[in-house]
This record gives C-alpha cells, sequence and structure tokens, in this order.
C-alpha cells in the first residue's frame, strides 16, 4: 500500500521520512498531554465542572485513540527497508541524504506533510463526529481543524489568574470549549487564557476573508485553495456545534437581548451533583472514617444539632418588569432557581419555585398562590437556606427562567430570563439586615457584567431629571424577596440538616426525621465504624430519590399530615414515635409508587406526564397495603436491590 501511495504521489523514501518523524513528534506531543491530564484534579479548574471525573475519562479515552492512530500512521510510513531491519550504515547514508536534500526541497516537504495531514484530519474528522455525537465534554472547537475565529462582544476584564482580557471587536481564535461556559480563547498578540463564551460570537464569513486579507496577504495561492476545500466543512460543524438556539431566537426577535441559556438547568441536567437527593446525604470527614455533619448525642441519643454560619428562612414574594418571550414561543413554566453561590461557584443544591402568571399583567411573577388544602413544594415560596462556606461573598443566586417549546419545530429547551445575588454579608464580615429585599434583575448569566435585560429602556440615553429617574426605577425588572428569622423550633429541626442545603420550608420536620434515622443506622446500629457494608432499609436508599421528585414528596407531607392528627401532644415531641410513623407512612404511601410501572418517569414542565402522574398518585385505588402489593393484580417495576439497599460508599458525600 505504501509502495503504490509513493508511485501515485511521486514521493521519494527521504520525503516518507520526514513524515514518519513528524507522526513519531505528535506521539510524543500526545504523551505529554496525557501525563499532565493525569496530575490534573477537580482543585486546578478555574471554574466549576460537572461530571469531572467522568469528562476526565473521556479526555483521557480521546488521546488514547489519538496516540493510536498516529502510531497506526507512523507504521504506514515507515520504509519497507527499515520495517526490514537496515543496517547502522544504512540508516547513516540515508540520514546525510536526507540532510542534504532537505535543504534544496523545504517547500515540497510541506507540501507533501501537509498533503497528509489533511488526509489523515479528513478521517479523523468522520471518526470523530461519529463518536463525539452525543458528548458535550471539554474537548478542541475542530478535531484536527484547528481553532475557530471570534469576535467580543463586549470588553471583558479578566479577575482571576488565567483569565484573558479582552476589548470589544477583538478577533480571537477560541482554541478549546469547557462545559461550563469558560472557553480558552487566544488573542492577536498570542496571548491565551479563559473567556466567557457569552462575550463571543462567531466570525461572519466576511470577516474572516477581510481577517485574512489583512493578515495573510503574502500567502501562497496553494494555501489558499487548501483553505477553500475546508470552509465548507468548518461552516457546517460551526453550525451544529457552536450556534445556540437561543442565537437563532435572538435573531428571529422572539426573546429579550438578555435572556440567556439557563445555566442552573443545565448543572441539574448533569447529574445528582447539584440536587437535593445529594446534599442530604452525610459528608465524611477528611479521614474518611468518620462523619462531618452527623454526630449523635451520647445523653439523649438523637442527632446533635450543628448551627452552620449562613442558616435563614425566606419568601419569594413576586418579579416586576420581566420581559416575555415573542410569540414563537409557548412557555411551559416560569420559575425561579435559587442557590448558595459566592461570585464563581455553585455551593449547594439548586432549589427551583414554579411562579403563577397572570395573562392580565405578563410582566409580573407570583409566587405561593392561595388555595384549598395544602401547598404543593414546587409552588411554595417559603424556602430555607444554610450553607458553612467561609467566603467573603456568599450569598443567594436566583435565577429567573423560562421552558418553552417552540411552536415551529416542537424544540423544547430552558432559557434564563436574568439573574439576581443577594450577598449575606456586608464588607465588614457582618450579616445584612433580615428585611424585604428588592433585587434588580440583571441579564445575561451571573459571569457577565452590565448586560441590560431590555435595550428598550436606555436607547435615548439615561434621564437626568429626579421624576424621569423615579419613572425608570419602575421599568426596571425587580425580584422581591423577604428574609426572614428562624423562630426555635426551626432552628432545631434546621440544625438536624446537613451543614449546606437548600430546600421547601414545608419540608423540614421530614428532612429532620430522615436524617434521624440516618444516624441510627450509621452510627449506632453499625457493629463497627469501618464498616461499609450494604444497609438493608428501604427508606435510606429510596427516600434521596422521592427528595427529588416534588409531587411525591406531596403525597407523602399529605399522608404524614393525616397520620400526625392523630398522635398524642405528647407523642409529636417523641423522636422514636416519629421514626416509626416515617416508615410506616413512607412505606405505605410513597415507596409503592415510587416503583409502580404504571408511574410514567418525571418530566419537568410537561403537563400530560404530570397530569399522569397526579392521577395515580392521588387516586383512590392507590391505597396500599401489604395485600394490594402481593396481589396479580398489582404492577411493578422489576425488582432491584438498589430499591432496599443503602450504599454507604457510592452516596456520602466525599
Amino acid at each position: 500500500m505504501l509502495q503504490n501511495r509513493m508511485r501515485l504521489t511521486g514521493q521519494r523514501p527521504w520525503r516518507v521520512f520526514v513524515l514518519h518523524f513528524r507522526c513519531k513528534e505528535l506521539q510524543r506531543a500526545v504523551e505529554e498531554i496525557m501525563k499532565t491530564l493525569k496530575k490534573l484534579s477537580k482543585a486546578d479548574e478555574l471554574a466549576p465542572v460537572g461530571n469531572y471525573d467522568q469528562c476526565k475519562r473521556e479526555e483521557e479515552k480521546r488521546l488514547l485513540t489519538l496516540y493510536e492512530r498516529l502510531q497506526s500512521l507512523a507504521v504506514q510510513l515507515k520504509p519497507h527497508d527499515e520495517m526490514a531491519g537496515p543496517s547502522s550504515s544504512q540508516r547513516d547514508q540515508e540520514n546525510e541524504e536526507e540532510n542534504s536534500d532537505e535543504e534544496d526541497v523545504s517547500s515540497e516537504d510541506e507540501d507533501a506533510e501537509e498533503e497528509v495531514k489533511d488526509n489523515y484530519d479528513n478521517d479523523n474528522d468522520d471518526d470523530d463526529d461519529n463518536a463525539d455525537s452525543g458528548d458535550e465534554d471539554i474537548s478542541p472547537t475542530a478535531s484536527g481543524q484547528g481553532s475557530v475565529s471570534y469576535i467580543a462582544l463586549s470588553a471583558f476584564k479578566g479577575e482571576e489568574e488565567g483569565d484573558l482580557s479582552i476589548q470589544k471587536g477583538e478577533g480571537l481564535e477560541v482554541l478549546s470549549k469547557n462545559k461550563d461556559g469558560w472557553w480558552l480563547a487566544q488573542n492577536s498578540r498570542g496571548q491565551t487564557g479563559l473567556v466567557p463564551k457569552t462575550f463571543l460570537k462567531p466570525s461572519s464569513p466576511q470577516d474572516s476573508e477581510r481577517k485574512d486579507e489583512d493578515v495573510d496577504e503574502g500567502e501562497s495561492e496553494e494555501e489558499e485553495e487548501e483553505s477553500s476545500k475546508t470552509s465548507n466543512w468548518n461552516t457546517v460543524r460551526k453550525a451544529v456545534t457552536e450556534i445556540d438556539a437561543t442565537d437563532v431566537l435572538s435573531a428571529m426577535g422572539a426573546i429579550p437581548p438578555g435572556f440567556r441559556p439557563s445555566t442552573l438547568s443545565r448543572l441539574l441536567e448533569e447529574g445528582r451533583s447539584y440536587r437535593a437527593s445529594h446534599f442530604i446525604q452525610p459528608k465524611l470527614s477528611q479521614s474518611q472514617l468518620s462523619f462531618k455533619d452527623l454526630h449523635m448525642d451520647p445523653d439523649t441519643g438523637k442527632v446533635h444539632g450543628r448551627p452552620s454560619r449562613v442558616s435563614l428562612t425566606l419568601t419569594l414574594w413576586s418579579c416586576r418588569m420581566i420581559p416575555p418571550p415573542g410569540v414563537g414561543l409557548q412557555v411551559l413554566s416560569r420559575h425561579v432557581r435559587l442557590c448558595a453561590f459566592n461570585g464563581t461557584q455553585v455551593l449547594s443544591n439548586i432549589h427551583t419555585v414554579r411562579a403563577t402568571y397572570n395573562s392580565k399583567s405578563p410582566k409580573t411573577w407570583s409566587f405561593s398562590p392561595r388555595m384549598t388544602g395544602m401547598l404543593p413544594c414546587l409552588l411554595d415560596g417559603d424556602c430555607f437556606l444554610r450553607c458553612d462556606s467561609e467566603s467573603p461573598d456568599l450569598g443567594i443566586l436566583f435565577e429567573l427562567g423560562v421552558t418553552y417549546i417552540r411552536n415551529s419545530t416542537g424544540e423544547r429547551g430552558d432559557l434564563s430570563c436574568g439573574w439576581a445575588f443577594l450577598k449575606l454579608f456586608d464588607e465588614s464580615g457582618a450579616p445584612i439586615a433580615l428585611r424585604t429585599q428588592e433585587l434588580t434583575v440583571h441579564g445575561g448569566t451571573p459571569f457577565e457584567k452590565d448586560s441590560d435585560m431590555d435595550t428598550t429602556s436606555t436607547k435615548r440615553g439615561y434621564p437626568t431629571g429626579v421624576f424621569q429617574q423615579m419613572l425608570l426605577s419602575r421599568k426596571i425588572p425587580k425580584l422581591v424577596v423577604k428574609l426572614k428569622s428562624v423562630n426555635t423550633r426551626s432552628r432545631e429541626l434546621l440544625n438536624l440538616l446537613p451543614d449546606t442545603i437548600v430546600g421547601s420550608l414545608s419540608t423540614v420536620h421530614l428532612l429532620a426525621t430522615y436524617r434521624q434515622i440516618l444516624a441510627d443506622a450509621l452510627l449506632l446500629d453499625r457493629v463497627t465504624m469501618y464498616n461499609a457494608d450494604l444497609i438493608c432499609s428501604s427508606v435510606l436508599a429510596s427516600f434521596p430519590d422521592v427528595l427529588d421528585q416534588p409531587d411525591l414528596m406531596d403525597a407523602f407531607r399529605k399522608s404524614w399530615t393525616e397520620s400526625e392528627s392523630n398522635l398524642r401532644r405528647s407523642d409529636k415531641r417523641d423522636i422514636n414515635v416519629l421514626k416509626q410513623m416515617f416508615v410506616s407512612v413512607y412505606m405505605g404511601s410513597v415507596f409503592p409508587l415510587l416503583y409502580s410501572a404504571e408511574m410514567p418517569a418525571p418530566c419537568w414542565a410537561d403537563e400530560e406526564v404530570e397530569s399522569q402522574r397526579a392521577r395515580i398518585i392521588y387516586s383512590p385505588s392507590q391505597k396500599t397495603s401489604v395485600e394490594t402489593l402481593l396481589s396479580s393484580q398489582s404492577s411493578h417495576q422489576a425488582f432491584d436491590i438498589t430499591q432496599v439497599s443503602y450504599d454507604l460508599i457510592s452516596s456520602a458525600q466525599h
């Protein structure tokens, strides 16, 4: 095959040697990158990265595949004499000939090298497209195609080491894209660093041609022909992988300019790392031989309460002057997601509260609607927050979002309508006053600066008169939040929870009881503290899954309230009675629903699925018992050992 290739291309053996050595150099470069990647840890990342271990494994696999392909190509380019084992004198003679010829025909070497590299890159593109069609991990902007040109939408000043400061309109080359929204870019001066992707837009073909004419004015005609061969494929790749749905919607005028893809919803989709089911679990100490946030009081046999740096309750009141999306989108849900945030990193789970909407005032959102019966926790604006972070910039991040479906294509998506940040400590480190706060809603993402929600209010400049400023202030989007002090009873329950967690205030008593059952199993019932065997407990194994499904939590609260009303006043304070009732109510109401074959899987903002689940949950025929569960008419999922076994190693926070 090599001889045929040489005969067709007219290559001489010394030119094949050059390409062979080039493959060897690329192999060594890949080896160095793999060694560096193995030494990296999650703490080395400048910004939060979800599913870090999985991304790292996939990147190592990708580098290994590239290494194997380079090795295969090097074997193909290896001359026949060398494969047969040439003598040392022959090697010296060939090397001398090669060195003497390289100076005379260097341009021909570069052409041959680029030709083989292009053929190899095209093969890699086909393979990589098939392998990476569903991946979103950290990867180069275009496999084998080099960097992609972008233009800065606005100025960005780097605040941390590794950031790249850019000016508005500056041309950049994006070298790699990270899932967290920070891209590695290089400016015209050769400086590299991280830049938020929301500050960049792909350069148009006209811009690229203009830039090529200015920078590469003296390039040869052969290089222009080679670039034209791949220009179409670069355009297709950019359209498929880099143009976001929000860019299309913004161009259509379907959404205001301050809307962005939802940052917090992306984190929720990555796995359980930012869900309450993860943060309710006990946290291991540094030695991983004990628990950091779960201790028993030896005198009372109860969980020892642990105060946290921040432990408060808050109420979402309303959102005002929130610009609605355009007519081309059907809004499925309006909601606010909140979490603990220090300016650069999400520190807690992400809690969601759905807003109610009145068509008569489309720019106003409200919470906690009045209704008969129990208010669903998804609509409850009363929340609690605990966080033990020592960061001076600790606060609460609120992201206003909508889940939409496009009328023309049926495509679903999550948009951020803006964000607000409430810093919980002043410059001196003292906690802020617990009162009603009116927070300004900013456009863009929390990593952007000075992004307006709507440019219509500032088209004519900012008014100077007091009356005009008052009128303008009423048009600025606002989020109204009321911070409240915690009463004694609620403080006792909150101190039983993990040091960092956010949730609905209506579920605190259930979470505290679960933590007590968890402490009994981990601290009292285990033979030794070094025993990591599976614990047979359906409650411990499955309750975290229920915590991520608000409709099942509402069913649990309803059954709990009915059972608690039959208790005596003294029993309501008896922790042993409450633990027994927790297990009884949970196993009799929620556990069968969780693994029922008739229950559809939860789907966010899908009205049909939510209605089906509600009919099954609150149907009178769903009153389960041991007899109904064992009857032939009862249908449930196939049994899995994970339904009844609690794995301490995989569940605990490390």
